[in-house]
């Protein structure tokens, strides 16, 4: 999109914009490493399109991988942000598009270890703006995750899902990428083991020995198309018809 054209549209009287949110982060032997930014970039142009918004590019980096939620910092492939800097990011960006007269910023979370710094880089945007009281004008922040229904993961994972702590190149992310990017996955390359277990607390530095060496937390083993066809259906779904009532365009 030109310049001129996004003047012309944000100076209309209901606007929206979504970012997607990534990172670079090891996905295993069988997946990108920009597995988090392609899963909310698809999700978030299927959703704009429901309801005439734009999508951003991507924040192509994230917050840094923990061992017990994504394998680790310390794995090969990982290129992290600290937290300053992604709350710096968030802080500018969304700052930036409300100041040029965006009502709604949607960010959409693909990556678990951004959250709080995407939260508290959103709530230092409103408040360099003034924009503290509940108006017109809104951000919106989600993890698409949150959007999986306890029905769908039945389905996914017919023999009981391991927990969201260890999805990580596992079943879910697998399927998805093979319904709407096969020609990223190498399945052939894909390391069945068990489930990563962790104890109860984060030790730094990392037991590196802990994390399964393949990098995935959990077995990519039974991931097929037809399940991420289901997952991305029920999520898009689901998320358009919350956008679509929170957000009036």
């Amino acid at each position: 999109m030109d310049a001129h054209s996004y003047q012309e549209w944000v100076r209309t009287e209901k606007t929206c914009v979504f970012i997607p949110v990534g990172a670079h982060e090891q996905h295993g032997p069988h997946l990108p490493m920009g597995t988090d930014a392609l899963l909310s970039t698809i999700i978030s142009e299927s959703v704009a399109a429901d309801m005439h918004a734009k999508v951003a590019p991507a924040f192509a980096y994230g917050y840094k991988s923990q061992q017990r939620s994504g394998g680790g910092d310390h794995l090969p492939g990982t290129v992290s942000l600290d937290a300053e800097a992604l709350i710096k990011l968030t802080r500018t960006v969304v700052g930036e598009l409300l100041d040029q007269g965006v009502q709604n910023v949607v960010l959409v979370n693909g990556h678990y270890e951004n959250y709080q710094f995407l939260y508290e880089g959103v709530d230092l945007a409103l408040a360099d703006l003034g924009l503290q009281k509940s108006g017109d004008r809104a951000v919106l922040l989600l993890s698409y995750w949150d959007y999986v229904s306890e029905e769908t993961l039945s389905k996914v994972y017919p023999d009981g899902f391991p927990g969201w702590e260890v999805e990580h190149g596992g079943v879910l992310e697998t399927s998805l990428m093979l319904h709407l990017r096969p020609d990223l996955v190498q399945m052939e390359r894909a390391q069945n083991h068990p489930a990563a277990e962790f104890p109860r607390f984060d030790r730094l530095p990392v037991a590196a020995d802990r994390t399964p060496a393949s990098g995935c937390l959990s077995s990519p083993a039974g991931a097929d198309a037809k399940k991420g066809e289901l997952l991305f259906g029920q999520v898009v779904e689901e998320l358009s018809a919350d956008m679509s009532s929170e957000i009036e365009l």
